[in-house]
């Protein structure tokens, strides 16, 4: 099973940018982790990230008859990105959102999602590890 996950605007910086709220490591570690987890039980995984929001819908659309899941962290882009929300409602591709940190403890404008409704769950709070729960969901 082939398997993409999405990361979104500014988790490029993921590592460098507030290590307590999203870690010390970077993009490309965790990344790695994940790739390594997935190979290990039989499985691969592709990666893409941008900060360009068409760049996000567009790699969502091409997911289709191509992948068996997306993982996808659109960051900020979670809580007003009705392009990307309609990118996922048009596509059959299940979707699995995924937050590092809890969202809900934070910011009251960061605890609203307007794609976690076309997901198939949001998983959230537990760090790169939601990476990783996200793509275990695909195969329970």
């Amino acid at each position: 099973m082939k398997y993409l996950v999405i990361n979104g605007v500014n988790l490029n910086l993921t590592g460098k940018r507030e290590r307590g709220v999203y870690g010390a490591e970077s993009l490309e570690e965790i990344n790695a982790s994940l790739r390594k987890f997935a190979a290990e039980r039989g499985h691969t995984v592709d990666f893409f990230q941008s900060n360009v929001e068409g760049e996000l819908c567009t790699a969502i659309q091409n997911a289709e008859g191509v992948y068996d899941g997306v993982v996808l962290n659109a960051g900020a882009y979670t809580h007003y990105s009705y392009a990307l929300r309609d990118a996922i409602a048009a596509v059959e591709v299940p979707v699995v959102e995924v937050h590092m940190s809890n969202v809900h403890a934070r910011e009251e404008f960061r605890r609203n999602s307007v794609l976690t409704p076309v997901c198939r769950g949001e998983i959230l709070g537990f760090g790169k590890i939601g990476y990783f729960l996200a793509l275990e969901s695909f195969w329970l």
